[in-house]
């Protein structure tokens, strides 16, 4: 039976009638929300959803919202509800799905990200952190880098090298990482911001249950590719409404400050604007293609054109405030939950953005995957594809 806008809205009225946010404590109502099946909606039942039509997530959100109930905190948990969920629920067990699903949407656990690492970032499948069997558990070692909140996590998706006898792509494994085990090792790595919101994690000797391996042994490459897909579509397909983000910024101080406009700036803006509205436009389709099917490549298209987007208009923003856009309000060191980029002062946006085209898969490498998957262009030349990983110069 197809669930229907008009069956969400009604299951959801209902919810806020024996559930009220205004007296519910907000953990036992996200709690119950979850269990009522309208948390992501396109989950299965039992799992948060109801099999429905992800395109009708909207229409449930939008009741809750009216009512004043509390969500998630999105922002924070983004990791987990954007690359940890969607892999537990394409290759985790029916038990790991039981487990990790409710407490990460409810926010009760944070998720943080152990893919790249020193000499593996671009190149991920050149990774190197070793996890070795023993009895019915693996012991791994090794050094993760640029992990956002890892700080702040109790559960980390893991990607490991089981295999070195065999070429890169085949001899890894992923694993869930209990953050909190004897053994890892979290310390901040200091951005040009001042902040500390990326870290690098040490593994040492740490002891992960088998039963927390996703997918197969030596499957990890395969079961990467899903986390990864859908990071790019949480980076770059966030869809704004008309003048959101750094856009709605920077037009508005040229409609509040018309002294400090030149033409040069005005087609920069303008420029930017259409460039804006078609990423906007973009985004939509995007979440529109999600709603029937799986993340493909679309989604580093979209993730180069924000990295890109972002970075010129930080740029315009500083030079259209002259001399002020040259101060930055606060160096404190601190470790944030968050990356706020309308909260704080240009000049952080401005060496914020900077990292917008390397986390989450540099632009290069997502061109790469743009000319190959969605051009179908030739592949550029592998010469270490038949290469057993031990035997790859380092």
């Amino acid at each position: 039976m197809t669930v229907t806008a008009e069956d969400l809205t009604r299951q959801a009225t209902e919810f806020l009638a024996s559930h009220d946010p205004k007296t519910t404590d907000r953990l036992e109502f996200l709690r119950a929300r979850f269990d009522a099946g309208l948390a992501w909606i396109h989950f299965p039942a039992g799992l948060g959803g109801q099999n429905a039509p992800r395109a009708l997530q909207s229409v449930v959100d939008a009741v809750f919202t009216e009512a004043g109930a509390p969500d998630n905190n999105p922002r924070r948990i983004g990791i987990g509800l954007g690359m940890a969920a969607p892999t537990i629920l394409a290759f985790g067990t029916p038990e790991q799905r039981e487990r990790f699903l409710r407490p990460l949407w409810t926010g009760e656990e944070v998720w943080c990200q152990l893919f790249s690492e020193p000499g593996a970032g671009s190149d991920l499948a050149a990774l190197g952190t070793r996890a070795v069997r023993d009895g019915d558990d693996w012991i791994v070692t090794g050094q993760k880098v640029w992990t956002s909140g890892a700080h702040e996590s109790q559960w980390a998706i893991l990607v490991t090298r089981t295999d070195p006898d065999v070429p890169k792509h085949q001899g890894m494994t992923y694993f869930l990482c209990d953050m909190t085990a004897p053994g890892v090792e979290v310390r901040p790595l200091r951005q040009i911001t001042g902040e500390a919101e990326f870290n690098e994690v040490f593994l040492t000797d740490v002891r992960i249950p088998d039963t927390q391996r996703l997918g197969a042994v030596g499957e990890g490459w395969k079961v990467a590719q899903t986390t990864l897909m859908n990071e790019r579509v949480a980076i770059g397909g966030h869809v704004q409404p008309r003048e959101g983000g750094l856009i709605g910024i920077v037009a508005k101080t040229w409609r509040e400050r018309p002294e400090l406009r030149t033409p040069e700036l005005r087609d920069r803006l303008v420029k930017h604007w259409v460039e804006a509205e078609t990423l906007r436009l973009a985004g939509t389709r995007l979440r529109q293609q999600l709603a029937v099917g799986a993340p493909g490549p679309e989604g580093s298209a979209m993730k180069v054109a924000f990295s890109e987007l972002n970075q010129a208009l930080t740029g315009l923003e500083v030079e259209l405030l002259g001399e002020k856009g040259l101060a930055y309000d606060d160096w404190t060191f601190r470790r944030p939950a968050i990356v706020d980029f309308t909260g704080r002062e240009a000049g952080y946006r401005y060496l914020r953005a900077k990292g917008n085209s390397i986390e989450g898969g540099t632009s290069e490498v997502l061109r790469n995957i743009i000319a190959e998957r969605v051009l179908g262009l030739p592949s550029e030349p592998r010469v270490d594809k038949d290469v057993a990983w031990k035997d790859l110069p380092r």
